[in-house]
């Protein structure tokens, strides 16, 4: 700084202007600086209450559409690396529309880290914004919901102010999208890779006990790994997939992944595929998106939520033991348990909202839950869940032996 920056008795002072806006269909429009991708994004904006793991939050598939609000203050300050992306689908464009941070990107502090925030950021063409008061914007979706918004990044500070109102105030719903065939992969693949061990990384399944073929809404990274831990073969594939081409497969056990955007949108395709594979009582086990078309497969509804939940400290009840555990979140809709037929069992409850988190068929081998038991980031207090759904496999393939 020269002796007469940010002296204003010397005429050297320089008032800062936005770079970057947020403009919410409401017309409320927030200043801040631009980070990340030059340009414009639309989508539905949430918040996420983790203090760890952006990497892995900002490249979940099932925040496809949205735009983050992180309420941790400090974002990036450890900036990225290869390990921790969470999308398999390297094809497909970020599923997150942008991010929304309190304070400006440091310099990486990790000694794991390749990359600075804000390249990665340009890099995944991530269009991001700082210097905001998120504990007010937190507040404001609290109170009144995820609101559709556009977050704008002009290093010129020029905006269309009326135009951007305009565009944001006629974005749609998030109910009835299929966002889906944005994540999804494209073709069938294997998948042997096993959870991050320090300090060897990533290992290799060496043997397996299942043949577990996974749908992919949107799947996650450590989702795979788990299932390959657990003494999964897995076999992933497309959201389109037919129940034919599945059981072609020849499965001991079924996997719906999460995903983003409205169930009852693509279940229009994915329920009659889910009906008939739960009527083969082949053990089939959801997370996330896949938790609640499996309950729209046997009659259940769906509902949009006024916040949402996403962070990685909700605790939920686990009904069939009265364990209380820790999890991760992320889902905009959720299940209707007054909605569910006598033969869905609620196994799971949060205790933030009492809002269904988990189900289990007792007329056919099938459970899943709302929250997301691989985490990453997040607590591993529910593991046991990949645990129970090989044992529920074990179950069935000594009943089929007998």
């Amino acid at each position: 700084m020269t002796a007469t920056e940010g002296n204003p008795a010397a005429g050297g002072w320089t008032e800062p202007h936005a770079t970057a806006l947020l403009v919410l269909a409401d017309g409320t429009v927030l200043e801040g600086f631009g980070l990340g991708a030059i340009g414009e994004a639309p989508g539905e904006v949430c918040f996420n209450t983790a203090m760890t793991g952006y990497q892995e939050i900002l490249t979940d598939p099932s925040y496809a559409g949205q735009i983050i609000t992180f309420t941790f203050p400090h974002v990036g300050n450890v900036g990225v690396n290869e390990e921790d992306t969470e999308t398999v689908n390297a094809a497909a464009s970020s599923g997150v529309r942008g991010c929304v941070l309190h304070a400006a990107i440091t310099e990486p502090s990790s000694w794991r880290a390749n990359r600075h925030f804000d390249a990665w950021l340009k890099a995944r063409n991530i269009v991001g914004i700082c210097g905001v008061d998120t504990r007010a914007l937190t507040a404001l979706i609290r109170d009144n919901g995820m609101p559709n918004a556009i977050l704008a990044h002009s290093p010129d500070g020029v905006f269309d102010i009326e135009r951007l109102k305009k565009q944001a105030a006629a974005l749609p719903s998030m109910a009835g999208l299929d966002l889906v065939p944005l994540v999804t992969a494209a073709q069938r693949y294997d998948w042997d890779e096993t959870p991050w061990i320090w300090p060897a990384g990533y290992g290799k399944r060496d043997s397996s006990q299942f043949k577990v073929v996974a749908i992919d809404y949107g799947v996650k990274r450590n989702i795979l790994r788990l299932l390959a831990k657990a003494g999964c073969d897995v076999t992933v594939v497309p959201s389109t997939a037919t129940a034919e081409d599945i059981l072609a497969l020849n499965p001991d056990g079924i996997f719906l992944s999460n995903g983003p955007g409205d169930p009852a949108a693509t279940g229009e395709y994915a329920v009659p595929v889910i009906k008939q594979l739960l009527d083969r009582k082949v053990p089939t086990f959801g997370i996330c998106l896949g938790h609640q078309m499996m309950a729209l497969a046997i009659g259940g509804q769906t509902m949009k939520m006024k916040q949402g939940h996403h962070g990685a400290n909700h605790p939920v009840q686990d009904k069939t033991t009265g364990k209380v555990e820790i999890v991760s979140m992320n889902h905009g809709f959720a299940v209707d348990p007054a909605s569910l037929p006598a033969h869905a069992v609620e196994t799971h409850v949060s205790l933030f909202d009492g809002s269904n988190s988990g189900i289990a068929l007792t007329d056919r081998p099938a459970f899943s839950v709302q929250h997301h038991p691989e985490a990453s980031p997040g607590p591993q207090d529910s593991h046991y869940l990949f645990i129970r759904f090989t044992e529920l496999m074990a179950t069935e393939k000594a009943k089929k032996a007998a």
